[in-house]
């Protein structure tokens, strides 16, 4: 075996791990703007609608591609953890998965249909999206529980479902702003406003609860020094998206200056509330129940798979940048003939 693979069984761990961590990641990061985007469209105005899914049209196969890499890498990397997981949370990753059929069936459908028909996929898109975000909250909460299902997680689980969702709708419509012009980038503005204060009590309600769903995490968040150090990471998430709403209300009249900065905000503040639950519950794959070493597979197998990884990783990463690439700029209305 290569030396530059030639890792010990907690390195492998580590690596793996990483790598899972930037795939579930960068799937937030970029097919939560167009779940938010399909959570946002008005089904009663076409042209807005079409205007919306021309923003997320060229970018829908790359974002995608993200998630399939995470349940790979769990699979391959974590195999026992990834047969608790989908044993736990069986119904919603089916829900899940009927929303991001219909989300699929529906983008491509909407621009054949005939123009009586159109609404018709455009709520089936809008309602696949809101399934899709809610299920992956739903399933966010019950796997930061440990995967319990008493009372108590069922309720931070629901919880947890409508922060998601609030940050899907926040990272959406900040896009959105980026992407659009005229009357979309005006509601988009206004979108944004309204899911920062929802987004604003989800991760202060969902914060709190978290701290009192293990003791370890607690003991991590408390301790002092580390303490003193940790309390950056929610201060600087405030103070994002308090400055992005006061942003939100002079950008429109800025002429199209700025409106990257909404989009670079939500990025920030979804790196930042990532890192926080890398922090709370490494060295576990399930919090609570199983640390990265006890599911790890045969360090043989996994130093093999990690060249293929090595190479497969920047492919994506290259096919992402090239995509957004191409595709810079404010959206064009897509054309299928």
């Amino acid at each position: 075996m290569m030396d530059f693979v030639d890792l010990t069984a907690a390195q492998l761990a580590d690596t793996y791990v990483a790598l899972l961590g930037l795939a579930v990641l960068m799937y937030a990061i970029l097919d939560g703007y167009d779940l938010g985007i399909g959570i946002l469209m008005p089904t009663h105005n076409e042209t807005h609608c079409d205007h919306m899914i021309a923003a997320i049209g060229p970018y829908w196969d790359a974002n995608e591609t993200w998630l399939v890499l995470a349940v790979g890498l769990l699979l391959i990397a974590f195999p026992s953890a990834h047969s608790m997981i989908l044993q736990a949370l069986y119904l919603p990753a089916t829900l899940m998965l009927l929303g991001l059929i219909l989300r699929g069936v529906a983008f491509d459908f909407r621009a054949k249909a005939r123009p009586i028909r159109k609404q018709h996929w455009d709520r089936l898109f809008k309602y696949g999206s809101l399934i899709t975000a809610l299920a992956q909250g739903y399933m966010l909460g019950i796997f930061v529980t440990g995967l319990r299902t008493d009372l108590w997680a069922q309720a931070f689980a629901l919880l947890a479902a409508l922060g998601v969702t609030a940050a899907y709708m926040f990272i959406g419509a900040s896009w959105l702003i980026l992407k659009t012009t005229d009357g979309v980038q005006q509601r988009a503005f206004a979108w944004a406003k309204i899911s920062i204060l929802m987004l604003l009590i989800g991760l202060i309600s969902v914060s709190i609860a978290n701290l009192s769903l293990h003791e370890f995490v607690s003991n991590i968040w408390f301790s002092l020094p580390l303490g003193y150090g940790l309390i950056i990471i929610p201060m600087m998430c405030f103070s994002l998206l308090v400055m992005c709403w006061f942003l939100l209300r002079v950008l429109p009249e800025a002429n199209g200056k700025g409106e990257w900065l909404p989009f670079c905000i939500a990025v920030q503040v979804f790196i930042l509330s990532f890192l926080a639950l890398a922090i709370s519950y490494y060295p576990y794959i399930i919090p609570g129940k199983l640390t990265i070493m006890e599911a790890l597979s045969a360090p043989d197998s996994l130093q093999f798979l990690l060249v293929g990884v090595i190479i497969v990783i920047p492919c994506i990463l290259i096919y992402t940048l090239a995509v957004y690439r191409i595709f810079s700029g404010k959206a064009e209305d897509l054309s299928y003939y």
